[in-house]
């Protein structure tokens, strides 16, 4: 592979701005795309897997460079001189790569590879966390597995068509898909393509969804003509899922104390072809009050440390902090303790994390159910999955019945 200065200059751009001024890594790389419109995807994918790369190693290419947090430019091209010499990638006579002792840097991944928090690029605190709460044999693979890169999963939208006319109608668009077993909505793209220029995204067919988060709506065992409550929507994945299988028939509530993110649902449920729903912001106590003992199924997709996604969001580990940690299992149970009152009797909640610390999850659930507000609910089942195991992100969800 030939090395093209401003491709490289967009990558030390990027990773500027994600080491040094707090920026995310998924808004940066798409500002870094729209840089050149001459660039192809050859040249696109290059600047997002490269910075993606660089920051999912940041822990291990800074040891074997000997730099340290500020990083300046000369740091950046330290950093990316190690990444490039680690992938075979003949280094070019720029100023830059000046005495870059590759041997050296080979020597010193061997031997930092044998210590974990160099071998899967993780701050020591995590390292701890994980061994703590998974044991050592689990987290060891759970960690690999999340330092891979993350497969392209869609999720059939059934109220428009089914999985094998999406897979027809991409392979017309020249993206090969093959289906997943146990994952009833699921396609997976064989390889990585840019997906929402399709006609099949634009006519609302598909969303883009990981395999393990398409698992949730169903857990919740929803039907049509129900109203069912999804509490902390977002940007609304998980309530299109609901609506879908409740075949518009009902109301779905989606609720987030952001209305930027639901704004974003509104687009995309026009685009999905889904009306069954309400947005709510959560600006105060009144509209959670206002649904106490209505609704059929409530979803609470409760705020988590997202150590179950990290193949995504690999920025995520240089900007979680220990602090954070306890904090969010404080709303966790917040949230569980206020927003399960708006299941009625007989109704179904349940409680969902992209973690996969036991802490954020069956923790939770058990404290809830020894509490008042838990005491009328029932624990039906729940299901712990693994990255490591399933080959998608970690997760987790409990099913609770409210009695009658």
């Amino acid at each position: 592979m030939r090395l093209h200065r401003n491709l490289c200059f967009a990558v030390i751009d990027g990773l500027h701005k994600i080491f040094n001024e707090g920026e995310y890594a998924d808004k940066v790389i798409q500002s870094l795309l729209k840089r050149d419109k001459r660039w192809g995807s050859r040249d696109r994918s290059f600047v997002a897997e490269t910075t993606y790369d660089i920051v999912r190693w940041k822990r291990l290419y800074a040891e074997i460079a000997e730099v340290k947090a500020p990083y300046d430019r000369d740091n950046l091209w330290r950093m990316f001189a190690v990444w490039a010499t680690l992938k075979g990638i003949r280094l070019p006579d720029w100023k830059y790569f000046v005495n870059t002792p590759t041997r050296k840097i080979k020597g010193r991944f061997d031997e930092l590879s044998k210590i974990r928090k160099f071998r899967e690029s993780i701050p020591d605190w995590i390292d701890e966390v994980g061994i703590a709460e998974l044991g050592e044999d689990t987290w060891t693979k759970e960690i690999a597995m999340q330092n891979e890169q993350a497969e392209v999963i869609l999720r059939v939208n059934t109220l428009k068509t089914n999985k094998k006319d999406l897979q027809l109608k991409l392979q017309s668009e020249n993206i090969e898909t093959e289906f997943l077993n146990n994952y009833p909505y699921a396609l997976k793209l064989k390889e990585r393509a840019n997906v929402f220029k399709t006609e099949a995204f634009k006519d609302g067919w598909f969303e883009v969804q990981d395999a393990s988060s398409q698992l949730v709506a169903d857990f919740l065992d929803v039907q049509p003509g129900m109203k069912v409550v999804d509490t902390c929507a977002g940007a609304g994945g998980k309530t299109l899922h609901i609506a879908a299988l409740m075949q518009n028939k009902g109301q779905v509530i989606a609720m987030d104390i952001y209305e930027s993110k639901l704004k974003k649902l509104k687009t995309r449920a026009k685009r999905n072809g889904v009306h069954n729903f309400d947005m709510r912001v959560i600006d105060s106590t009144k509209p959670i009050k206002k649904l106490y003992d209505k609704a059929d199924r409530v979803l609470i997709d409760a705020p988590c440390s997202g150590l179950g996604v990290l193949r995504r969001n690999p920025d995520a580990k240089w900007k979680l902090e220990p602090e954070f940690l306890d904090s969010i299992r404080v709303t966790q149970q917040e949230v569980l303790q206020q927003y399960s009152k708006m299941v009625k009797p007989g109704g179904k909640l349940v409680y969902a994390t992209c973690s996969v610390l036991p802490s954020e999850n069956q923790k939770q659930v058990d404290k809830f159910l020894t509490s008042e507000s838990g005491k009328d609910f029932t624990f039906v089942k729940d299901k712990k999955i693994l990255a490591h195991k399933s080959g998608f992100d970690g997760f987790y969800m409990a099913l609770l019945e409210k009695k009658k």
